[in-house]
């Protein structure tokens, strides 16, 4: 119970990782909101994981900010404080560098990275009005050092994301507010099924620059979130952890198994 009288919000939390984050920092005594832009999956996944008494669902879109402040001011009337943000909501985009529009562009940055700069610039404030310090997650991903153009959006907007986690952390220090991120490698979810293993061919791929050889799972994820917003991790900030079965670090391919 290293989070028990915690109060933390997750976005994107009505499947996967975000789900996922939930349960575990449920699990280890804290109070969760969880927020998403499609009000029935969210209302479905608040039904199972939590009760009303340490569960609150908000359907809300964090491209726009006028909406992330007001999941903010929810939180704390509905419990009083925030302690932990994490900045989860996400979305991808699978087609050639050349075939992307303005409106495609538009979409992924204003989720992915707008809607990250917000969370952690509201979260922070209320943070530090609060002056009893907070832990602030931001969701990246190993795409934000690799160049891969088929995900050339996802891949930019990740890659500004942890310069939003390195600048904020540097900011919102003097204030005992902890700034990080993690950036999932291959995590069985959804998206990464729908976008990026979109086939045998594609699988084999990514698990042949996988060390493990195997992909993640949402839950190793939720693992990593949990430890960085206790007080188990209360020396790291600016910096983003890497839960990817050695992905980044390998130079070569390593053979898979048929």
């Amino acid at each position: 119970m290293r989070l028990e009288g915690k109060v933390a919000i997750i976005t994107g939390a009505a499947r996967g990782i975000g789900r996922a984050c939930a349960e575990r920092l449920l699990a280890e005594g804290a109070k969760v909101v969880i927020a998403d832009v499609d009000s029935a999956r969210l209302s479905e996944t608040a039904a199972i994981i939590g009760t009303a008494d340490n569960l609150l669902a908000v359907t809300m879109d964090v491209s726009r900010k006028v909406q992330v402040d007001a999941l903010i001011s929810t939180v704390v009337e509905k419990f009083g404080h925030l302690d932990i943000m994490v900045n989860n909501a996400g979305i991808a985009m699978m087609q050639d560098f050349l075939d992307i529009t303005e409106a495609d562009y538009d979409k992924v940055l204003s989720v992915n990275l707008k809607g990250a700069f917000f969370g952690v610039q509201a979260a922070g404030r209320q943070m530090i009005v609060q002056a009893r310090g907070g832990v602030i997650i931001n969701m990246s991903s190993i795409n934000s050092g690799l160049a891969n153009p088929r995900v050339a959006t996802y891949a930019i907007s990740k890659g500004g994301m942890n310069q939003i986690t390195s600048t904020a952390a540097v900011a919102f220090a003097p204030y005992g507010i902890r700034v990080v991120g993690v950036g999932p490698g291959t995590i069985l979810t959804e998206m990464v099924e729908g976008s990026f293993i979109d086939s045998e061919e594609a699988r084999r791929t990514v698990l042949s620059r996988t060390p493990l050889g195997r992909c993640g799972t949402a839950e190793e994820i939720a693992a990593v979130v949990a430890f960085l917003a206790s007080n188990d991790a209360s020396y790291i900030t600016g910096e983003t952890i890497y839960p990817d079965g050695g992905r980044r670090v390998l130079n070569y391919t390593v053979p898979v198994k048929e």
